[in-house]
C-alpha cells in the first residue's frame, strides 16, 4: 500500500516516541549512575522522553520528505528544533535543569555542536548525559537511510567521535549499558510500537 503523507508522519512520530523512550531510560540510569540527585535522574527522564519535542513543529515539513534526503537549508531548519524544543517546555513551565537540557543537547564538548557552540563544562551536565543517549539510541535503531547498528558497533562509532562526548560520563555510560536490567528495559522499548491513530502501545 502506497504510504501518504499523512502515513509517513505517523511512522516517524511513532519512531521519535520509541527513539524518546529508550532516550528517556538511558539518561536517568546514567544521571544515577553520575551521582545527580533523585530529583535530578527523574528530570532528566523526563527530558530524555520530550529532548525532540521541538520537532513536532516541523513534522509535516521534514517527515513527508521520507526517504530523500534533506537539503542544506532543510538541514538548517531541523538543526531549531532545540530551540524550539526550549520556547515548547519553557511555555509549559518545565523546570530550568529539564528546559536547558533540552536546549543544548545537541552541543558537543569541543564545541562544535549547536545551537550555540559551547564547550566541555560550559554545557549544562543533564545536555551532556542527553548527548550521549541521543546519540548511542540513534545508532541502534533503524533510519531511512540504514539498518541499526549493533550495540557494540555503536559503542565503537561513539569511541571514534570521543571528542563529542564528556568522558567521564562516557565511561559511566559503557558500565550501564552492560547492566542486565537496563539492556532488558531497552530491548523491550526497542520492541514497541506506538499506533498514533488508535492512540495505544502495542508489541
Amino acid at each position: 500500500m502506497k504510504k501518504t503523507g499523512y502515513n509517513i508522519i505517523q511512522f516517524s512520530l511513532s519512531k521519535e516516541l520509541q527513539h524518546g523512550m529508550m532516550v528517556s531510560i538511558l539518561a536517568g540510569e546514567l544521571a544515577r549512575k553520575a551521582g545527580l540527585s533523585e530529583e535530578q535522574c527523574h528530570e532528566l527522564s523526563i527530558a530524555g522522553l520530550l529532548h525532540d519535542i521541538g520537532k513536532l513543529e516541523m513534522a509535516k515539513y521534514v517527515y513527508q520528505k521520507g526517504q530523500k534526503p534533506l537539503t542544506i537549508e532543510e538541514i538548517k531548519y531541523v538543526r531549531l528544533h532545540p530551540t524550539l524544543g526550549y520556547a515548547i517546555t519553557s511555555q509549559n513551565h518545565y523546570s530550568d535543569f529539564i528546559i536547558e537540557s533540552i536546549l543544548y543537547h545537541h552541543e558537543n564538548y569541543d564545541g562544535s555542536g549547536f545551537p550555540s557552540n559551547l564547550k566541555e563544562d560550559e554545557i549544562p551536565i543533564g545536555a551532556r548525559i542527553l548527548r550521549i543517549c541521543d546519540v548511542f539510541a540513534a545508532l541502534i535503531s533503524d533510519r531511512p537511510y540504514r539498518r541499526a547498528f549493533s550495540w557494540e558497533k555503536a559503542v565503537a562509532i561513539m569511541i571514534e567521535e570521543i571528542k563529542n562526548f564528556d568522558l567521564k560520563l562516557f565511561l559511566c555510560f559503557l558500565e550501564i549499558i552492560h547492566d542486565e536490567i537496563i539492556c532488558e528495559r531497552l530491548r523491550t522499548c526497542e520492541q514497541m510500537k506506538w499506533d498514533l491513530e488508535e492512540d495505544t502501545l502495542w508489541q
